[in-house]
């Protein structure tokens, strides 16, 4: 047998398996081959979405079941040693295994991060490959796991029989705390964004303590009636009958895991502490779920329950760990035991990414000044000063600018989908209830369909309170519309939002990531898949701060008199999303094998405790016109930063770059075996073609070819039409120098190129489909021009034919 005609495959079959078994690892439960450990990002373009590659390793060793603590990388023999090093450092740092291997069927290179092996890499034969065990006992080394706490490390995960096991970021998570824990940490932090899956992680941990003894009495707490009743109901079920929720101000000390909203054993007299009904050394874990909402702060009635159960561990969860001068989760808890971001979950495929459609309207920019002695609508006198951003709908309202807001939202509704699920962000409770009855009285027909269709939900008003679960729940269509004021953080599960919008001034780096994490759930069944922010308060300018970590798709901005809706969506799309064109490579990343576009077509919670009314003096004021100003479009460029500048000044420049003169890009043009080529390659430089088209075609009032988008936005050249190129081709008398088959194939990729465009009649494949696999075979009409090379030639010649008419 020649190894260097061995697939990897084979490689992996005939050499590295052997080598394990021989090592003593079990194929069945501790070698896993081809691991996808990550969903692939989910790639937008216009209202279609497809997967990018997911992250591969070939090998995962594990002591015990999601217990990584080895990758190996195979390639086959024509490669080195060594060459899969690289790769598989990269999975163990994503993995948290710390013992690296590469292998191409001759041995292994054999990457030590512990340094506890000998040097960091050694060269080993196959049959010196490492046991389970002397792994393991590396591993715990380098942990600082020592032989008394093995029994909790080791304790089995929590299975229920359905194959369900926890993403590698999870697992990573719930190891780490558990070996923190089990080294006797008292103090532990977990940061992971909103969306990725905190409280079945915390679940997780709490189950191997409890089983291993080592935690006999927990406390779980939240700041949210419904977050404790889903995790009790949900992740938290397998507990059953040791578990109960703390309720009614009672306490029953025959229970192991406790569940308790912080309001509910706080009080303001000592009396109404009814954790101190509990004795200090009760609880030997305390869990704080949404640790953020200043648990830490050291004067908080949170910090007093910390506090009392001093002695016990406390394992804080946030999505947005605190740092004030006020309040620090990392001077309480220590530095994270590790953290999972809001890009990285995108990046993964784990979280939605989204848009940015930001609006600015005049009065925002300019700000308003009443006449001298004016009064408001109830009569009181203005003070005279200018009011702007900061101001309106807090100290004035002015009504005909939640009108505005109010038909930018229901115009974005009605060209994408009038029932997709839309929270909106309001500056108080009155201003959250004029919102609610402006998009009322904009959608009559919706609202007589069912009085639900917009409802306000606010900490005061039990009707709309009582609909939460219902906006929540996907299987529920109303409400719709969801205006709110606050929403600090949440937690609650709102898997099919895919409209937030921002009417609110927001400050906090925390409370802009808590809403936008109402978003960045993905939910398959009902076509969620990204999302769209609508921001009139510029609160996505948080997304420069060095403190944001998750980059928008697209950042759109409408001029005055434009649509809402982003101009890459705006178009209608083939029915049959599949048949859409699919590139290896899509905004730089790979494709999954075997993805392909998705059309996307298709409860997060507020605050349950009063909101209260604002004291302060509000005027309102009904006769100042506001309106959508013009304003510049930006986007992300490919190298991830926005473009600010306008698209056509940045089309001229990046064309102008590689062709200088119009003579230069015609050359380039016709000289190019493939036009769709330099369509590609200019897109690649952040050339955004659907908007540049479109911009063409209000002028033309027909579909126009990209060259003739090109001449003209560049080069200042009137454009032509795909019909008008068409129809000139049609009266040279081109197709009489053709007959019978291949007269009919190039009269028909004619009507192929008038209708969509020059890509598809560059692909040989176009002869299956009809009209032409009416006409005959792929390999009959191949024939007709005497063969593939014949069929080629007639293509570029139909090509020259149509720029012949150059500008």
């Amino acid at each position: 047998m020649d190894k260097k005609k061995l697939t990897e495959r084979d490689i992996c079959t005939k050499y590295i398996n052997p080598a394990l078994q021989n090592a003593g690892w079990d194929m069945h439960s501790q070698v896993r081959e081809e691991v996808s450990f990550t969903a692939g990002r989910i790639i937008v373009r216009g209202r279609l979405h497809t997967r990018g590659k997911r992250r591969r390793a070939d090998y995962v060793l594990s002591y015990k079941k999601n217990m990584p603590i080895a990758i190996i990388e195979a390639k086959d023999n024509n490669h080195s040693l060594g060459d899969g090093m690289q790769q598989a450092l990269a999975y163990s740092d994503a993995l948290d295994a710390p013992f690296v291997f590469s292998s191409n069927g001759d041995g292994f290179l054999f990457h030590d991060r512990t340094g506890l092996f000998g040097q960091t890499e050694t060269t080993l034969r196959l049959d010196e490959f490492p046991s389970p065990e002397t792994l393991w006992e590396l591993y715990c080394r380098h942990k600082g796991i020592h032989q008394s706490a093995r029994q909790t490390v080791e304790q089995p995960y929590y299975d229920d029989g359905s194959g369900r096991t926890p993403r590698y970021y999870q697992t990573v998570a719930i190891n780490r705390t558990v070996e923190a824990v089990a080294r006797g940490q008292n103090r532990i932090l977990l940061v992971m964004a909103t969306g990725t899956g905190k409280t079945f992680t915390a679940f997780q941990i709490i189950w191997r303590l409890w089983k291993s003894k080592q935690k006999k009495r927990i406390l779980f707490l939240a700041d949210r009636n419904i977050l404790v009743d889903q995790t009790k109901n949900n992740d938290f079920k397998p507990f059953g009958q040791a578990m109960t929720k703390v309720t009614n101000r009672t306490v029953d000390p025959s229970y192991e895991i406790y569940l308790s909203l912080y309001q509910a054993v706080t009080g303001s007299e000592d009396e109404q502490n009814i954790y101190k009904q509990f004795s200090p050394d009760f609880f030997d874990l305390v869990v704080i779920d949404e640790c953020h909402r200043g648990s830490a702060s050291v004067d908080s009635a949170w910090r007093q329950i910390l506090d009392y159960f001093s002695a016990a561990t406390h394992v804080g969860l946030t999505a947005t760990p605190k740092e004030t001068r006020e309040v620090s989760n990392i001077d309480y808890f220590g530095e994270p035991v590790y953290t999972y971001s809001l890009k990285q979950g995108i990046e993964d495929g784990f979280l939605a990414p989204y848009k940015v459609v930001r609006i600015d309207l005049d009065r925002d920019l300019q700000g308003w000044r009443p006449s001298k002695g004016q009064t408001d609508k109830h009569g009181e006198l203005i003070d005279d000063r200018i009011y702007n951003q900061k101001d309106f709908d807090r100290t004035l309202v002015l009504e005909k600018r939640t009108q505005v807001v109010a038909q930018k939202v229901t115009e974005f509704l009605e060209q994408t989908d009038p029932y997709q699920k839309t929270i909106v962000f309001c500056e108080d409770i009155d201003h959250a209830e004029r919102m609610r009855q402006a998009l009322v009285n904009l959608n009559p027909a919706r609202v007589k369909e069912n009085r639900k269709y917009v409802m306000r939900i606010t900490g005061d008003e039990q009707e709309g309170k009582a609909e939460l679960d219902n906006f929540i729940n996907p299987e529920e269509r109303y409400p719709v519309i969801a205006t709110t004021s606050k929403l600090m953080t949440t937690g609650v599960d709102a898997q099919t939002c895919k409209l937030i919008v921002l009417d609110q001034r927001i400050q906090s780096m925390t409370e802009f990531k808590q809403i936008i994490g109402r978003g960045t759930r993905i939910n398959d069944d009902y076509n969620k898949h990204w999302f769209t922010i609508l921001d009139f308060k510029k609160a996505t300018e948080l997304f420069a701060d060095p403190a944001f970590d998750g980059d928008p798709v697209k950042v759109y901005e409408p001029k005055a008199g434009e649509s809402v809706v982003p101009d890459d969506e705006q178009e209608t799309l083939e029915p049959d999303a599949t048949e859409l064109p699919l590139s290896e490579e899509a905004e730089g990343y790979e494709i999954e094998p075997g993805e392909t576009w998705h059309r996307d077509d298709s409860k997060p919670t507020w605050p349950t405790e009063d909101e209260e009314k604002s004291k302060r003096v509000k005027y309102v004021v009904g006769d100042v016109e506001v309106s959508v100003i013009a304003e510049r479009v930006q986007y992300l460029g490919p190298d991830g930063k926005l473009i600010t500048e306008s698209l056509k000044n940045f089309t001229r420049k990046k064309v102008k770059e590689q062709y200088a003169t119009l003579t230069d890009f015609l050359k380039g043009w016709n000289q190019a075996k493939r036009k769709q080529a330099i369509i590609e390659e200019l897109a690649e430089q952040g050339v955004i073609w659907d908007d540049l088209i479109k911009d063409v075609r209000k002028k033309l009032g027909a579909e126009p070819d990209p060259f003739d988008v090109i001449c003209h936005i560049v080069y200042d050249q009137p454009p032509l039409s795909r019909k008008e190129r068409a129809e000139q081709v049609r009266k040279q008398n081109y197709f009489s120098k053709y007959e019978g088959a291949s007269k009919q194939v190039l009269d028909a990729l004619l009507d192929k190129y008038t209708d969509d465009g020059i890509e598809p009649i560059e692909d040989v494949k176009i002869l299956t489909l009809a009209p032409f696999s009416q006409i005959g075979s792929l390999m009959e009409l191949v024939d007709a021009f005497g063969g593939k090379p014949g069929y080629t030639e007639a293509v570029r010649d139909l090509e020259d034919e149509l720029y012949r008419q150059t500008p």
